[in-house]
């Protein structure tokens, strides 16, 4: 909070006093309404969340019929998430967004089987305005919820289709996982490399996975399967992934990962077994998550993707609704440092 609130609860008047704007004006932006224009809603979210603003949920919801709160649903561990970088920069982007809107964020994780029985109940229950999904498998019993609630529902990355789907039902946000991924092995290619392997994610989450092996296949069709090693999205995961392609093809010198976490892991595997990065190996990694990129040995080339802003859309969505239903996608770019 602000230094000119003194220590008090900031109010309306604060909000519209910062934002230069009149306080209807910030009423009309809080309540979702239309007829604002996109950069004084930026501009009054902004303020929202700097000053920490919460509007007054009873009155709120009297008028509005609203809860002023969205659920975040991973249906991850909670331990492993909380270890990800990727998902605690996306819920930050989610929370900012939401603060603009005066919403806060619930996450609920799906942990156990029983699990699912709790959250369709709290979800289908009036508890919440809206959800993001994260990180949803094919086969999940959260997609058929998402189906039948009567609260607008987001997806973090496109959800593979299940049998019989056309089209998704659902608005979703997502990287460009494919031609991020191209970006990374056509630099590989320009810089010599002739046995390039790479370290793809889980396909039984949204396709990003398969999206970023398809950009590989891409530029690389003929690429021997072997040269291909499947992991887990952590980093274990890929230090285990870049030691069985050691293992079968020893002459491999550039490695495109399908992550940062994973990059790291595959980092650790190259220098104990005395390869070096980038002379004897180039390595390249995904999502640009700085805490990641920045720190390791050396400083590790990868395809960046906005992952903040990503969940700023992905809220944004849920109080915009329109329709049908969009699939963004996030630009994404190649950031040169070091490792290739």
């Amino acid at each position: 909070m602000t230094s000119h609130t003194h220590g008090r609860r900031p109010t309306l008047e604060d909000v519209a006093r910062r934002s230069g704007v009149s306080k209807s004006t910030v009423s009309r932006v809080i309540n979702g309404e239309p007829k604002v224009r996109a950069e004084v809603v930026e501009l009054v979210r902004e303020v929202i969340a700097e000053l920490g603003y919460v509007p007054n949920q009873a009155a709120r919801q009297l008028v509005t019929r609203r809860t002023g709160a969205v659920a975040v649903v991973a249906s991850q561990p909670q331990n492993r998430l909380f270890l990800d970088p990727f998902f605690d920069c996306l819920l930050r982007g989610v929370r900012r967004e939401l603060a603009g809107h005066g919403a806060q964020a619930v996450l609920l994780f799906l942990d156990e089987p029983d699990d699912h029985a709790r959250v369709a109940d709290y979800l289908g229950g009036g508890h919440v305005d809206g959800a993001v999904l994260f990180s949803l498998r094919p086969g999940d019993r959260l997609h058929e919820l998402a189906d039948r609630l009567d609260i607008p529902v987001v997806f973090c990355g496109r959800p593979l289709p299940r049998d019989g789907d056309t089209a998704h039902a659902h608005a979703h946000v997502d990287g460009d996982n494919r031609g991020g991924a191209r970006q990374a092995v056509q630099h590989l290619v320009s810089r010599g490399r002739t046995r390039i392997a790479t370290v793809t994610g889980p396909y039984d989450q949204e396709d990003s996975a398969a999206e970023r092996l398809a950009g590989y296949q891409d530029v690389l069709p003929d690429a021997p399967p072997e040269l291909t090693e499947r992991a887990d999205y952590t980093e274990q995961g890929g230090a285990d992934a870049m030691a069985a392609l050691l293992d079968r093809c020893p002459g491999l010198d550039a490695v495109f990962v399908a992550s940062d976490l994973m990059a790291a892991g595959a980092l650790r595997t190259l220098r104990a077994c005395g390869r070096r990065v980038p002379e004897d190996v180039a390595v390249i990694g995904f999502d640009d998550l700085t805490s990641i990129s920045e720190s390791t040995d050396p400083p590790l080339t990868t395809v960046h993707q906005d992952v903040e802003r990503t969940g700023r859309l992905m809220a944004r969505l849920l109080f915009d609704r329109p329709a049908p239903p969009p699939s963004v996608v996030v630009p994404t770019r190649l950031v040169v440092r070091a490792s290739a």
